[in-house]
């Protein structure tokens, strides 16, 4: 017998560190080659490392949460010596290295490992769709390894059809849908949202507590966060909006063309806006590199789509908000969102946001502050609608009325500026054919 040490592979990308976020095994657990030990996180991926050998776990280098050094102690497993098993150690560590990292997704795998394969050295990837073969590992990522665990399907009997036979999120909800799956574990989320203990009756103290660490995605949101406030003096605007033109517009275009184009939301009208003060205040459209000194401003206007999904907020990002129309802008709008809530949506996806859009909808408030997407310069935040008694020539009428509370990075955006643009978004919302002018 002897020992083997897995150490942190290179992922590549410059990587130095990452953070071990889900383990899959336990001391004294035996391990089969191929089968996932743990999930780390980088910047902007979650990886799974593998087993390159068949053996017991002896110890394990980290605790969740704990952030480890490339070239450091993973895992500790002892194996059984063989003639070859050095040399098959080599070349199961050497691939396990050069593994291409999945794109980050909003949750972490909350299910226990899968079944070991039934041989060694399975393919790890297959030239044309299709199901997995009996020996090989299904490709999926872990959003999707978790939500096929809720469902309680075996990922070997559905086709995937993305690169190299990849189960996609849309294969497995084909293939839930076939057998008539329906969810019968709670998913992380709502493991989450449990309370700890039910409620006591009136009159009876409570003294449990619970700890939650914040790791992966969840540490990644708050980081960013901090470093947005940290580096950026906020200066926060509110104004209120008549919206009672634009959505009375916003019904007569769902009535004429919903079944043919699709249904329109607020929100393309609000991008529509956004874009044609951006043409007057273009200083807003922004990213400032407070390091080098320099503020880059943009032409085009890729909007961040401030999205909540079960593991926090994510920024999809709406590419050339400019060239769109409102249905193309409402389609892509959905499309994004979508895919984050899901777990689907892409690296490319979640960067290169010039300015944000965020919106709580119906729970939206009256006012908000909202935290400006590092390195943007300005973020536009849409409150909710009600109905307010409004003084028109003399009369009291019945309107809807919604407020923009914005925020800008007041080293780049003058209160004057930010308040000038608001107004034009102000004045387009309210007259809404201006928004089709010019």
């Amino acid at each position: 017998m002897g020992q083997h040490v897995i150490k942190m592979p290179d992922i590549g990308e410059g990587i130095a560190e990452v953070e071990l976020v889900a383990w899959h095994v336990k001391p004294g657990d035996t391990i089969k080659e191929d089968q996932v030990l743990a999930d780390v996180m980088t910047d902007k991926a979650n990886v799974e490392i593998p087993s390159p050998v068949h053996g017991t776990v002896v110890s394990l280098g980290g605790e969740v949460g704990q952030t480890l050094a490339v070239g450091s102690e993973l895992i500790r497993i002892e194996v059984a010596e063989t003639a070859d098993a050095p040399r098959r150690a080599v070349e199961r560590a050497t691939a396990a290295q050069v593994m291409a990292p999945v794109v980050a997704e909003p949750a972490m795998r909350q299910a226990p490992p899968e079944p070991p394969p039934a041989r060694p050295a399975p393919q790890r990837e297959r030239s044309t769709g299709g199901s997995a073969g009996d020996g090989e590992r299904p490709i999926a990522s872990p959003s999707v390894r978790r939500r096929a665990w809720e469902l309680e399907v075996d990922l070997h009997e559905v086709r995937g059809t993305g690169p190299g036979g990849r189960i996609m999120h849309g294969d497995l909800e084909v293939h839930a849908a076939k057998l008539g799956a329906r969810p019968r574990r709670p998913s992380a989320a709502q493991a989450v949202a449990a309370p700890a203990a039910p409620l006591p009756p009136t009159g009876v103290e409570r003294h449990d507590e619970q700890a939650i660490p914040v790791i992966g995605v969840r540490r990644k949101i708050a980081q960013k966060m901090q470093e947005s406030k940290r580096r950026i003096p906020h200066f926060t605007y509110v104004e209120e909006i008549d919206v009672t033109e634009v959505e009375a517009l916003r019904a007569r275009l769902n009535a004429k063309w919903e079944q043919s184009r699709g249904k329109l939301t607020l929100l393309p009208f609000i991008v529509r806006a956004v874009v044609l003060a951006v043409a007057e205040f273009p200083q807003v459209n922004a990213r400032f590199d407070d390091e080098a000194g320099v503020v880059t401003r943009h032409g085009a206007v890729h909007m961040g789509i401030a999205t909540q999904t079960d593991s926090g907020l994510m920024v999809p990002v709406l590419r050339h908000a400019e060239a769109r129309d409102l249905w193309t802008s409402g389609s892509e709008i959905a499309r994004l969102a979508d895919a984050a809530r899901a777990g689907r949506v892409t690296r490319d996806e979640l960067t290169g946001s010039t300015i944000t859009v965020t919106s709580l909808g119906a729970l939206g408030g009256i006012v908000s502050t909202p935290v400006i997407n590092h390195p943007e310069v300005a973020i536009v935040g849409v409150n909710r609608i009600v109905e307010r008694p409004t003084f028109v020539k003399g009369t009291v009428v019945q309107r809807l009325a919604m407020n923009l509370s914005s925020s800008f990075d007041h080293r780049v955006v003058d209160g004057v500026d930010a308040a000038k643009f608001v107004q034009v978004i102000r004045g387009y919302l309210e007259a809404p054919a201006t928004l089709f002018v010019g």
